[in-house]
């Protein structure tokens, strides 16, 4: 059989067909059978590449995971929204914005660091289909439990530890698999993928707002529960047994020593905690300041967050398609420093106009990190490096996620929505000072971010051995 036709494996494979096949030569006897064995289970497990119709499916079924997992973690300012507010089913959540959305954080932060434990199953388990489909499963058991819950620490189980390890399960199979089987269109098939979690968001902010007006806070959680487990059983069915170069990727789980001291790494993974926490302040509070300083209605601060995710779509795919032509770390690193302008210039101390500038510029400006750091991460690291690399990461990230909102919701305090000095809750003014200052935290986190992508950039091109201007 040809070599060259299972080269995608990877060198470790075929150094050990290498070893294998001197051993037999060795002694023949004794280990023909055995080696031929091997050699046909390898074949069996290395098929051709893929084609474009299963590429496609692939790329479809990461779109509508994103879209649920995803799409759910953007729209928990709608959750936010009603725990804080007068109509609470939750005792003493009441304008309690830093208590509230440690609910939204715990869920979101292990969605992304749960990778440090799902990878390993990867990487142990032949069908992994039964790891996604395990976690769409307790991640809907989360989402429906949440519906009987009447305090807060019934919501950090459910709707937080729950979910959060669920959607962690049912993510990282497809989002671990899915860029080896792409080399040149890479940037622009995790564009896709990517973009679904602002579909969803678009798609899911106007229903769960319509559930909630017309069936309740519970009936609307089982609704999304229900409707999530269900939707993600075909998805699940879509994945394959780990082969191919897919296999040779998800197998490397650990970090050596020699890349943990590696300036690149030290530097992405300080981006990736800052931006993380940085990239949920606006996600978490954009309804909550429309309806509490802008006296936006309810209806109204719910659009608003659709309108933002539906930006952040399509800013995804064509930051995938940009990122292909002018390089994938050069579009990252701009995406995630005008990010931090436009929270300055826009957000900061805005009205009405500003504040609806913001949501369209930010929305473009923050999909470019999340649709990009995947490729980047293979672009960095290597193919080879990019399932133990890739799980690092966003367990970093999930631990920024963890801090970012409840730190602004600490600044911002107590308050009622639009209260002006009521029995000695903040008023309009003060309440406008307090988001100033949570502007400038998040301002802060997310230029920071945008330092260290840019040494990323420059001690890779100095790692590679020269200054490329694509990269």
């Amino acid at each position: 059989m040809n070599v060259q036709s299972r080269e995608p494996v990877g060198a470790d494979t075929l150094s050990l067909r290498t070893l294998r096949s001197h051993a037999s030569e060795t002694n023949p006897t004794q280990n023909a059978a055995q080696n031929t064995d091997v050699y046909r289970s390898e074949i069996a497990d290395v098929p051709s590449q893929p084609s474009q119709s299963y590429q496609c499916l692939l790329v479809f079924a990461g779109f509508m995971m994103t879209f649920h997992v995803i799409g759910i973690n953007s729209i928990y300012g709608l959750f936010q929204e009603f725990y804080t507010s007068p109509e609470t089913n939750i005792q003493g959540a009441q304008g309690q914005d830093a208590l509230v959305s440690l609910v939204g954080t715990i869920g979101s932060g292990l969605t992304w660091s749960g990778s440090i434990f799902v990878n390993p199953m990867i990487s142990r388990l032949d069908n992994v289909k039964l790891i996604s489909l395990t976690g769409a499963f307790i991640m809907s058991v989360g989402i429906f439990l949440a519906s009987f819950c009447t305090q807060l620490w019934q919501l950090y189980l459910t709707q937080g530890l729950l979910y959060g390890i669920g959607s962690s399960m049912y993510y990282f199979p497809i989002m671990s698999l899915t860029p080896a089987y792409f080399d040149r269109n890479r940037g622009a098939a995790m564009g896709v993928v990517l973009a679904g979690s602002g579909i969803g968001g678009l798609v899911l902010s106007p229903v769960f707002h319509i559930l909630l007006t017309r069936v309740g806070i519970r009936w609307a959680l089982r609704i999304l529960g229900i409707w999530n487990f269900v939707l993600g059983i075909p998805i699940s069915s879509v994945l394959p047994k780990k082969h191919g170069v897919a296999a040779n990727v998800a197998g490397r789980t650990r970090i050596s020593m020699a890349m943990i001291r590696r300036g690149t790494f030290i530097f992405q993974s300080l981006g990736a905690l800052l931006q993380a926490a940085g990239n949920m302040v606006p996600v978490y509070f954009l309804t909550t300041y429309s309806v509490s300083v802008l006296s936006y209605s309810s209806s109204t601060g719910s659009l608003l967050l659709a309108i933002n995710t539906a930006v952040n779509s399509a800013a995804r795919i064509g930051m995938g398609i940009l990122a292909d032509r002018v390089g994938r770390q050069n579009t990252m690193v701009l995406s995630v420093i005008f990010s931090g302008i436009a929270v300055f210039a826009l957000w900061y101390d805005s009205d009405r106009v500003r504040f609806l500038a913001f949501i369209v510029f930010y929305g473009i400006l923050a999909g470019g990190y999340n649709a990009l750091l995947p490729t980047t991460i293979t672009e960095v690291y290597g193919v080879q490096n990019y399932s133990s690399v890739n799980a690092f990461i966003y367990f970093i990230r999930g631990l920024g996620a963890l801090f970012g909102a409840p730190i602004a919701g600490l600044i911002l305090g107590s308050h009622q929505r639009g209260a002006r000095a009521v029995g000695g809750m903040l008023n309009l003014n003060i309440l406008k000072n307090r988001y100033k200052e949570v502007a400038i935290f998040d301002g802060v986190l997310l230029l920071a971010a945008g330092a260290c992508v840019a040494n990323v950039r420059w001690l890779d091109a100095r790692d590679k051995g020269g200054w490329s201007w694509k990269a």
